[in-house]
């Protein structure tokens, strides 16, 4: 008989933080990974010559890519499970950063981007699957908020360090030691991984296969995918063209943006666990759950809004509101993360994250196009997209909102 997890003293639930420990790196290093072509954009513009559009053209790339290998993981991750289908993830987008640097063409960095997106689809299923499975309800925003936080460290260490490695040492190196990183990790994966216990006062995997189509008729599954869509492109904006900013609107060379994205990511790593822990402590202290889960995606939203006031302002007041709307961003994500434990049983959470990610990943596919041309066609380019920042997580909360009052349970 599995042993409970119902304390902080047995040996079962000090090795939930260490398995938390293990996502947050990998999520880390997924985030490193994503964050060095953006990074290495004013590099690559000089020999490349690409226009605004056709970098967006290779970001959409990874992100149709990254769609179709969020549901393909995400079922295969319940069908084999997550020891399995954590490091199959790990291990193909690991090979393809490192092909990264065999490429020398917007074409092959298209191409390079869609092995890479293809890859990284397995990560979020993953470690939202093993969040649900080894952390009771009231935990898992904050559980999530934990390793979820390894995607500010990542967009924090990676402006700290690629741009003077590509200076040192060539650009092509840092695609392979960000390949490498992760090859090391599932060294650590394979033995310290093991199944969770039962969790106590919980329902447990029952281990049944539910197929996921079933899961498109359950308005549980289109409040995550809605939420998803909206919000998502948002922080793929962060990502993606933040260094851009800094350079056409701050005037910041590739060195000189290091500075103020590794201050923006440290506030945004601080901010989005504290968040965490707040809705954790709440939980904990007899407030009920779909109130604070309600209540703080509420909250998360309304701090967003702020956003857009930020063109004109001087670099570090932008830097600071930047850091606070991407903040809230990540809170907001890690409550929605947790809303699909709360509405599905475990044996369909890795599929419908998968699918929330999915329609997640196809928003960010289109919003980098659309930027792209807003750009290279708008001199107030990035006023239209941070406006657009602003207000999506107000109208997703209210569309989650109408489809899922009350964070009912699916029948699956």
């Amino acid at each position: 008989m599995k042993e409970a997890v119902s304390g902080h003293s047995n040996p079962a639930s000090r090795h939930r933080w260490v398995i938390l420990a293990l996502l947050f790196f990998a999520t880390t290093i997924n985030y490193i990974d994503r964050q060095i072509l953006a990074l290495l954009k004013p590099m690559l513009d000089a020999e490349l010559k690409w226009t605004n559009e056709q970098y967006g053209y290779v970001n959409s790339a990874f992100q149709g890519a990254y769609a179709f290998g969020l549901v393909g993981f995400g079922w295969f991750i319940d069908r084999f499970g997550v020891k399995i289908g954590y490091a199959v993830s790990i291990f193909a987008w690991s090979a393809a950063a490192a092909a990264h640097a065999l490429v020398g063409s917007v074409a092959g960095f298209r191409w390079a981007r869609v092995a890479l997106g293809v890859g990284e689809g397995g990560n979020f299923p993953a470690a939202i699957k093993t969040v649900a499975q080894w952390f009771p309800r009231a935990e898992r925003a904050f559980a999530n908020a934990l390793f979820n936080a390894g995607t500010n460290v990542g967009a924090l260490v990676a402006p700290a360090v690629i741009p003077l490695m590509a200076l040192e040492y060539g650009w092509r190196s840092t695609f392979v030691v960000a390949g490498a990183l992760g090859v090391v990790w599932i060294f650590f994966w394979i033995p310290l991984f093991r199944e969770a216990p039962k969790l106590a006062d919980e329902e447990a995997d029952t281990g049944r296969k539910v197929p996921w189509l079933s899961l498109l008729g359950k308005r549980q599954a289109w409040a995550y995918m809605v939420a998803k869509f909206l919000t998502d492109p948002v922080w793929w904006f962060y990502l993606i063209w933040l260094p851009d900013y800094f350079k056409r609107e701050q005037h910041l060379d590739l060195k000189g943006s290091a500075l103020p994205l590794v201050t923006l990511y440290g506030i945004v790593t601080v901010l989005s666990v504290f968040a965490g822990w707040m809705v954790k402590r709440l939980a904990e202290n007899g407030h009920d759950i779909v109130r604070v889960r309600k209540v703080s995606m509420l909250v998360f939203a309304l701090c967003s809004l702020p956003i857009f006031f930020v063109r004109g302002l001087g670099m570090w007041e932008a830097v600071l509101l930047i850091a606070f709307a991407a903040s809230a961003h990540q809170a907001w994500s890690a409550s929605l993360y947790a809303t699909v434990s709360d509405t599905f049983p475990k044996e369909a959470v890795a599929s419908v994250s998968g699918l929330g990610g999915f329609v997640g990943s196809i928003g960010g596919m289109i919003f980098p196009i659309v930027a792209g041309r807003i750009l290279d066609s708008n001199v107030n380019g990035y006023a239209v997209l941070f406006a657009f920042c602003a207000f999506a997580y107000v109208v997703a909360f209210a569309i989650h909102h109408l489809l899922v009052p009350k964070l009912e349970m699916a029948e699956v």
